[in-house]
């Protein structure tokens, strides 16, 4: 893996590298089955990375939760979460506003009626994408920061990526208050590193 130093005040973009949009989808914002307060506020920080992987012709990806219908973390099947990302759904669609170009990859989770599907390498496509294209750095944001954005940054470090934790392109769904600013402290703990779109070299 790619054992690059971090200067604490700039980030230069180069081969290895790769940008991971966590679910940006209707749902989770505002006005949205399981919105994310300030969920929307994301989109133009993340359009910005995007821009910036896709200029340097940098490899980005993006995860989306696709559930079936009867899946199991949902209220009616037993579960804590209201129905929300229903495959094929205008809920589960990316918002209208991310900048996604449609050659990126997408990889859906939550697909298992029995697996919450809170990380991206629930979907094992991921993983191959990124050894097939000798990814060693994440750069990661979207939603939420408590859970599908802190679920799938464990899972990165526990596979010897570098992460990147972009925190102006995250937000918490807060069932408590402070889980989304525990969760952020939890990633730079296991050794992901907090970094904004100012510090894009």
């Amino acid at each position: 893996m790619n054992n690059r130093e971090i200067n604490t005040d700039k980030v230069g973009l180069g081969t290895g590298d790769a940008l991971l949009v966590i679910d940006i989808q209707n749902d989770f914002l505002p006005g949205g089955r399981l919105a994310v307060a300030e969920g929307d506020q994301v989109i133009p920080v993340i359009n910005s990375y995007i821009d910036r992987f896709i200029e340097r012709q940098l490899p980005v990806f993006a995860t989306r939760d696709w559930h079936p219908k009867n899946h199991g973390s949902f209220i009616q099947q037993g579960g804590s979460w209201p129905e929300h990302c229903i495959a094929g759904s205008a809920g589960a669609e990316f918002a209208r506003g991310l900048h996604l170009p449609a050659a990126v990859p997408v990889f859906s989770t939550g697909i298992d009626v029995d697996k919450d599907g809170y990380s991206g390498f629930e979907n094992p496509d991921l993983n191959k994408h990124l050894e097939k294209l000798s990814i060693s750095r994440l750069f990661i944001g979207g939603l939420a920061t408590d859970y599908c954005v802190f679920n799938t940054v464990c899972d990165a470090l526990n596979r010897n990526y570098q992460v990147l934790l972009l925190t102006d392109a995250v937000r918490a769904v807060n069932v408590h208050s402070q889980d989304g600013e525990q969760a952020i402290n939890q990633m730079i703990l296991k050794g992901a590193l907090p970094i904004t779109l100012a510090m894009i070299q």
